[in-house]
């Protein structure tokens, strides 16, 4: 049994040749059901999360304009999607999705948002398609409420995880782990605590080397009792807005390295979907589904 956060509102309308694939939020439980992967008592419709959790990160002041749609046309443009109170409410949602993850997962090790992933979300504002910060809100949480001393995030989207690099680095508390395309967006980078920048083209051998040097080294040095997994699949090489030259069976290996690597040491792992922008649709689905099978064949 996997434990996946999801709700339809996750599917935004969005106007006619919008560049994000929101149809993929349809798909993915769709398939996973039909493979048999997961079971329809599976699925957790999450609530909102409250405006305490999410101003334990993001100011107040931006939170609100955001709840009242007072943002600026620049910032608007910024995120990239129209500014609606569907839209707003949706990221609440996704963001109570990962607060639900992050108790599913220290019960049973792992847990799923079939949306999230949202490490483009700064503290006081957002950009490209993120409003706020489900894993560094979830994090957040966790340390407040003293459910975790020392949290890894290990995100290995195509786009460095600059939100969350800068609303943690003053918090020691926090490891943040980013591996990306050097040359993509975005393009005036943050400062992780550990960025391992991938040259254009990089394949499957270069990446999966590099991340299997770094997971031991980050077991050792950090010494984490919780870990947040952002699996984004715009490392692809069909990813229209990525630069790196992976292919399905590599990103699978990907997801396996770093899943064995949690349940192996008995890190509770809460998985946010992240990014992929890939022409075929069927790719999108079938790389985030890989994710979902790897699991299934680990714990359980």
């Amino acid at each position: 049994m996997l434990s996946i956060a999801f709700d339809p509102i996750y599917r935004l309308p969005l106007p006619e040749r919008h560049r994000f694939p929101m149809d993929k939020y349809d798909l993915l439980p769709r398939q996973l059901l039909h493979e048999g992967i997961c079971s329809p008592d599976d699925f957790h419709s999450p609530q909102k999360a409250t405006l305490e959790q999410v101003c334990a990160v993001h100011h107040s002041n931006y939170v609100q304009r955001l709840l009242a749609e007072n943002l600026t046309a620049k910032e608007v443009r910024s995120i990239g999607f129209p500014l609606t109170s569907q839209l707003i409410t949706r990221e609440f949602v996704i963001a109570g999705g990962t607060l639900w993850g992050c108790h599913q997962a220290l019960e049973k090790g792992i847990a799923f948002n079939i949306a999230g992933g949202t490490h483009h979300a700064f503290r006081g504002h957002g950009e490209a398609f993120c409003l706020l910060n489900d894993q560094a809100i979830a994090a957040q949480y966790l340390l407040d409420q003293e459910q975790a001393q020392k949290i890894l995030i290990i995100d290995l989207d195509v786009h460095q995880g600059n939100g969350t690099a800068a609303i943690f680095q003053e918090e020691t508390r926090v490891f943040t782990f980013s591996m990306h395309g050097a040359k993509n967006y975005p393009f005036r980078k943050e400062i992780s605590d550990w960025d391992i920048p991938m040259a254009d083209h990089a394949d499957d051998e270069l990446f999966l080397a590099e991340l299997q040097k770094a997971l031991p080294k980050l077991l050792e040095d950090v010494q984490p009792d919780f870990v947040f997994y952002l699996s984004g699949v715009d490392v692809l090489a069909t990813d229209k807005l990525g630069r790196l030259g992976m292919t399905l069976e590599g990103c699978k290996e990907r997801d396996r390295m770093v899943l064995d690597f949690c349940h192996q040491n008995q890190l509770p792992v809460q998985c946010s979907m992240g990014g992929g922008y890939s022409e075929a649709l069927k790719i999108i689905i079938d790389a985030h589904a890989n994710t979902y099978r790897v699991a299934r064949e680990i714990y359980t």
